[in-house]
């Protein structure tokens, strides 16, 4: 017996041998905030004070901050960091107001670690980035841009980097998604350079600097996340955006296992906050990756110090915010899985609005893409913060004649990353079409028809039509570069689309959203 319990004794002091070599590390992450400072309600837009004090509201800045600091006392003494996977820029009043400055001082005062460069962090070209970069202490990584040409960034934006977490050095390394170029603004000085194989390259320069455990956060969509955790060897996980994927209940499985790699992401607008474990051995190498993303309900109350900071820079934006312009007869829908796949009740409305504003100029068509689309509106009283939540770029209306011929293109153009759900796809009016997301890319679309008094006429792909559509599509945005070389007689520089679509919703109030078969898939 005794000797049985000193070969009990001595495999019990190897087990802990074993366990004090492994290394634990509590990743967590967010990304796609998209400017939502304040809560949101369950369609993703500004949360009202009435239903905050009902407990219907999610997310919203302070309450990431809560969670973040609640976490960090969970796990006193363990190995905590924070990382934000790109796309704090555009989507509410708080970035038309402020530019970026509120999410720099918020995400300063949260104390994240490590940020990724998304591609709406370009909206206002590098000059916003730039200011960004200078007003935050944690680094912002993006390793397949080259910005050497640009006075603005050049040695501002990290290739890599290498934080040290009790005693063990953890890589950071990042790509943005290579068509930033049609969906933002980088502008002609910033270079892209191949994802996966400047992913590669960063891990080998790590791994020669004696680096084990590497964590990609890139801003590529959940999609491309996979085929990075498959391609780029000693990956020990990717922590994503871009694609607004759900984990969790509901979603994809949290974390999603491609051979030995996690791939994680924690959708977007503040709703959750990610929390990945990952155990290493004392080699580096990953035993196993646990974890789930954290639900930021009513149940999570919000920072009292960000909470009144963030009351405090709503005022100026609340007159206008708080304007009722119209009211809607049922909620209309404009969840991002809906309008990038296939005809929406928000589409309808803005190509509506769209055609409306211009159908005395010749226009007979109205393009617009389902990315620019950012939110649902509730049944009842609209206000133009609500408005100006679903149309946040601060777009205009472009005017413009195209062939037939372009217009098909563009429409091919619209369907040809259905997969991905991509902001390219084309909601419209004036026009009908088919599309089948099964047929090979340029020879998806079938069916088009085109608007003719109160009949429908085939598209003539020689004849000219008048088209509007929004300025940054006309320039070339979202893959549409058609509109931009082939397009003839434009005009950019039209009203506001979040005016335009206000005044239209307010024409015809009660609004009633509704979908009437312009779209369909075969």
């Amino acid at each position: 017996m005794t000797r049985r319990l000193l070969l009990s004794s001595a495999a019990l002091v190897l087990m802990a041998g074993t366990a004090q070599a492994d290394y634990t590390l509590h990743v967590l992450h967010t990304n796609d905030l998209h400017s939502r400072i304040e809560s949101i309600n369950k369609y993703d837009s500004t949360c009202s004070a009435e239903d905050e004090t009902e407990g219907k509201c999610f997310g919203g800045i302070a309450r990431v901050a809560a969670k973040v600091a609640e976490m960090r006392a969970d796990l006193a003494g363990e190995n905590v960091i924070l990382l934000d996977a790109g796309d704090q820029f555009q989507g509410s009043m708080f970035y038309t107001t402020y530019k970026g400055k509120d999410t720099a001082e918020f995400m300063s005062a949260i104390g994240y670690d490590a940020m990724a460069v998304g591609n709406h962090e370009f909206d206002d070209g590098p000059e916003a980035l730039a200011a960004f970069v200078d007003a935050v202490p944690f680094p912002l990584v993006s390793g397949n841009l080259d910005v050497s040409r640009s006075d603005l960034l050049k040695d501002r934006i990290h290739g890599m980097y290498v934080l040290e977490v009790g005693g063990e050095k953890i890589g950071i390394i990042s790509a943005l998604a290579t068509d930033t170029v049609e969906t933002s603004s980088p502008g002609p000085n910033v270079l892209f350079q191949d994802e996966i194989e400047s992913l590669k390259a960063d891990v080998a320069a790590l791994e020669a600097e004696g680096v084990t455990k590497i964590i990609a956060i890139p801003h590529t969509g959940f999609v491309k996340d996979q085929e990075i955790a498959a391609a780029v060897p000693g990956l020990d996980a990717v922590v994503g955006g871009h694609s607004h994927t759900l984990f969790g209940e509901g979603g994809e499985a949290y974390p999603t296992m491609v051979g030995d790699v996690p791939v994680v992401s924690a959708y977007a607008y503040s709703k959750y906050l990610g929390h990945l474990v990952l155990t290493f051995d004392d080699a580096g190498h990953l035993k196993s990756a646990t974890g789930e993303p954290i639900l930021l309900d009513a149940s999570v109350t919000p920072d009292p110090v960000l909470a009144a900071r963030v009351a405090e820079l709503a005022v100026p934006i609340a007159e206008v915010r708080e304007e009722v312009v119209a009211e809607a007869a049922a909620a209309i829908e404009g969840a991002r899985e809906v309008c990038r796949a296939g005809e929406c009740a928000m589409g309808n409305l803005v190509a509506d609005a769209m055609l409306d504003r211009v159908k005395d100029q010749g226009i007979s068509i109205a393009i617009a893409n389902g990315g620019g689309l950012r939110a649902s509106i509730e049944a009842g009283p609209v206000t133009m913060g609500e408005v100006y939540t679903v149309l946040p770029f601060q777009n205009t209306l472009s005017t413009f004649e195209a062939k037939g011929s372009v217009i098909l293109a563009a429409l091919e153009n619209g369907v040809s990353e259905i997969e991905e759900g991509a902001g390219r796809f084309p909601q419209v009016a004036g026009l009908k079409y088919s599309f089948d997301p099964a047929a090979p890319v340029g020879s998806r679309i079938s069916d088009v028809m085109v608007g003719a008094g109160e009949a429908w006429a085939p598209l003539d792909l020689e004849a000219s039509y008048g088209v509007v559509t929004n300025n940054f599509m006309r320039g070339g945005g979202d893959g549409y570069k058609m509109f931009a070389t082939e397009g003839m007689n434009a005009y950019d520089f039209g009203p506001d689309l979040a005016d335009v679509t206000a005044e239209y919703l307010a024409a015809h109030a009660p609004y009633t959203p509704y979908t009437d078969g312009r779209i369909t898939q075969k």
